[in-house]
């Protein structure tokens, strides 16, 4: 088996068991109320589900830091996985209670188990993924202060055009339908392919570290998450908000102009200004 077999199943299991204890997780919802009072509450039937997807997450999230372009040797990805398995963490998996502690160990457990099996597979064949690459701490840091430096978001924050105030000439900021719902999403890789990117960097709230990842999987979506993207140059900015809105700026702005026949009727507007339904 090559490195980037092994990289690709691990990502595709985590990938997988994510959706499906989110889907398993809303359907326990539908059968369980959740208890009023204190934020935290929740039925033991949550508590066996959510902490799953949690250190799923946070599981992800360290083997993702591997370069796919860069893998080591097999024996020491399967030895870089397994410590995964045992050790990844995030803000979501500690100070848990019995029933969430044990419902961790019991999903880092089927991880571990799912890598022993694969080594052990014949002829694996796997799906090949989009690149990505989680970024490194001091990546991420590097990214937040020059993302501030060259479009003035705050380093520890995640807020931008329009929802920090009036647009300025040059920045584009439309309805979040336009990627959801319309033509953006395209138009933007689209744009991004004829200015000879490959890939570009992510940045999201709530302690993500940020992403490089292939253009094919760049989705400029809000996620729960507000999102920023751009390239090494920082010449282009787009960026997603909490507030149904998307912003391009830059070179990237410039493109979308030229290439966007209906642009206009996508333009973004405050809810408290939209008509009445």
């Amino acid at each position: 088996m090559e490195s980037a077999t092994l990289h690709t199943m691990a990502r595709r299991y985590l990938m997988s068991r994510n959706d499906k204890l989110h889907a398993e997780y809303a359907e326990v919802q539908k059968h369980t109320r959740r208890m009023t009072g204190a934020p935290g509450n929740y039925a033991d039937e949550e508590k066996r589900v959510y902490p799953r997807y949690n250190v799923v997450a946070a599981m992800l999230r360290e083997v993702e830091r591997l370069d796919p372009d860069d893998l080591p040797p097999l024996s020491q990805l399967a030895s870089a996985l397994a410590t995964a398995a045992t050790t990844a963490q995030s803000v979501f998996t500690t100070n848990l209670g019995p029933i969430e502690a044990e419902a961790t160990a019991a999903e880092r457990e089927l991880f571990r188990r799912a890598i022993k099996g694969w080594l052990a597979a014949p002829d694996p064949r796997v799906e090949p993924l989009p690149y990505r690459r989680v970024l490194s701490d001091e990546e991420a840091q590097g990214w937040r202060r020059r993302l501030e430096q060259r479009w003035g978001f705050q380093r520890d924050m995640t807020v931008w055009h329009p929802i920090i105030g009036e647009v300025p000439e040059g920045v584009i900021a439309l309805n979040s339908a336009a990627v959801w719902d319309g033509p953006g999403t395209e138009l933007v890789r689209a744009a991004l392919r004829d200015m000879g990117l490959r890939r570009v960097i992510e940045i999201r709230e709530h302690g993500d570290l940020g992403s490089l990842l292939d253009l094919d999987a760049f989705e400029p979506t809000y996620t729960g998450a507000e999102g920023i993207w751009t390239d090494e140059t920082l010449e282009w900015v787009a960026y997603a908000s909490h507030e149904a809105s998307v912003a391009f700026a830059g070179t990237l702005a410039d493109r979308l102009r030229s290439s966007w026949p209906d642009l206009d009727d996508w333009t973004w507007a405050p809810w408290w200004d939209q008509p009445a339904k």
